[in-house]
């Protein structure tokens, strides 16, 4: 039985695509292959897709015009953001027959509300203009991830994207308020409300946010702000057994409270793969260590962030959690510190192909995770290198294999499956995710049938159909038959 996301779909004409071109205007719709290219490839280049065009509305009815045109002629759309996506939900099939809505000029800040704590801005927006407008007005928006000069809004809602700083501000779903969403008929769903509590009936919210374009293209959201931290401590400490992460990670949990804004770590491995192959990055403790905790509080200009965090050492230090810890001085060193963990992707390249996994587990069971992760792994491909690291305090792993060194990189990625499928079960068996903030895409989209129930997977499609009965959004993302 094929689904509505499966059907395929129109291939538009020459005539169409001038009704598509004239919506946006000329020079906001692209058909040159060459200028086409850097929308059709994912970063990772798993995916390249084609497309008769690409088109940059710049309004919300531009795109409401865009849907209500594709839906009427059976046109499959997928939206994209800044493409920094990691499962292919916002590159096109090779088929050729869907567009491109790129939101890349949608970049307004229709609102800035300091005093209400409440930002709207629309889905073009990038995570670091965003953090910008909230430092302007002495507010914090927290969401942060490596690729934040380039992630949209849109795109971090749209996957719900986690960052670093999961720990203390939640996922991109609890820092939105509210949404505005196209629907696949072309109308308009106006939900930017700044409210922190509305229980008027279901959580439409919530149903869009995570759903990677498959059920409505966001096109503005209404996020929250928080007060500045006026200081921040940062270190990085070096963990001379597995054993010691969890035991640590409570400790500082139980010291800090809610002043501990993040608690990020790596495997010694990943460490030297960023120093080995990242220009300017070099290791901060003179010896190496099995593993690594990026720790950062955060308070008030009372010294008291610094203190905890010396405490914190201190203790563990003297219960033989750490060996040693590197505690940043400077806005300088922090920033040097927080680059070994935000080089962890771009690192890997240097060492041939890497097979990726973005999963989570209770944070209880994370070292139990990595060590059965890493029988399975050296069952599917002896020798090869697991190189994890994540957000220890949300249980988010990114569980990152790289080929081994005599092994050609071709012959490893063609076990991707095999592999994924091996460290997803052991991911299941331990009351997991196999996606953590990634979101599913088409990478994990037969994985996604396979670990979750035929009531989850029946009620997805159910919804799916009901807001895109002509399968136009995504085609073939998220959930298939």
């Amino acid at each position: 039985m094929t689904s509505s996301s499966d059907r395929s779909k129109k291939m538009p004409d020459a005539g169409l695509i001038a009704r598509f071109t004239a919506i946006v205007g000329a020079n906001n719709a692209i058909t040159d292959a060459g200028e086409q290219a850097p929308h059709l490839r994912e970063w990772r280049d798993l995916y390249v897709g084609r497309t008769p065009l690409i088109v940059k509305p710049r309004t919300t009815d531009e795109v409401s015009r865009i849907l209500a045109l594709a839906n009427a002629e059976g046109v499959g759309v997928v939206a994209q953001g800044g493409n920094t996506g990691l499962v292919g939900g916002q590159i096109p099939s090779e088929s050729g027959t869907e567009i491109v809505l790129s939101l890349a000029r949608m970049t307004r800040i229709r609102d800035l509300d300091p005093a209400g704590g409440t930002m709207t801005v629309e889905a073009g927006v990038t995570l670091a203009a965003a953090q910008e407008a909230a430092r302007s007005v002495g507010r914090l928006f927290p969401l942060s991830l490596a690729s934040e000069g380039s992630a949209t809004i849109g795109g971090c809602l749209a996957t719900n994207a986690g960052g670093v700083a999961v720990l203390a501000y939640g996922t991109a779903r609890a820092l939105t308020s509210g949404l505005e969403v196209v629907l696949a008929d072309g109308s308009v769903w106006d939900g930017l409300r700044a409210l922190k509590k509305d229980n008027t009936g279901y959580d439409l919210r919530d149903l869009f946010v995570g759903s990677e374009g498959t059920l409505g293209i966001i096109t503005a959201a209404t996020i929250r702000l928080f007060p500045q931290p006026a200081e921040r401590a940062t270190a990085l400490a070096a963990l001379p057994t597995l054993d010691s992460l969890l035991p640590f990670f409570q400790l500082a949990e139980a010291q800090a409270g809610q002043a501990l804004t993040a608690f990020e770590f790596m495997s010694g491995r990943l460490v030297d793969f960023v120093t080995r192959h990242i220009p300017g990055t070099r290791r901060p403790l003179a010896d190496e260590a099995p593993w690594y905790a990026l720790v950062e509080i955060s308070g008030a200009a009372d010294g008291r962030a610094t203190s905890l965090l010396d405490g914190l050492l201190a203790d563990a230090v003297a219960a033989g959690l750490v060996t040693d810890a590197a505690v940043a001085t400077s806005l300088q060193q922090a920033a040097d510190l927080w680059r070994l963990r935000e080089s962890a992707s771009e690192a890997q390249k240097g060492e041939g192909g890497s097979i990726k996994h973005d999963i989570s587990v209770p944070v209880g069971r994370i070292p139990e995770f990595l060590i059965k992760a890493s029988d399975a792994v050296q069952r599917v491909s002896p020798g090869a290198r697991p190189v994890p690291f994540g957000h220890f305090g949300d249980g988010n792993v990114h569980y990152n294999v790289s080929q081994p060194p005599e092994m050609a990189r071709e012959a490893f990625l063609a076990l991707w499956d095999e592999m994924a499928r091996a460290v997803h079960d052991v991911v299941v068996s331990l009351g997991g995710s196999i996606s953590a903030e990634h979101g599913i895409g088409r990478l994990k989209r037969e994985e996604l049938v396979r670990v979750k129930s035929a009531v989850e997977i029946d009620l997805m499609r159910r919804i799916k159909d009901a807001l895109d009965p002509k399968g136009i959004l995504n085609p073939g993302k998220v959930v298939s038959r």
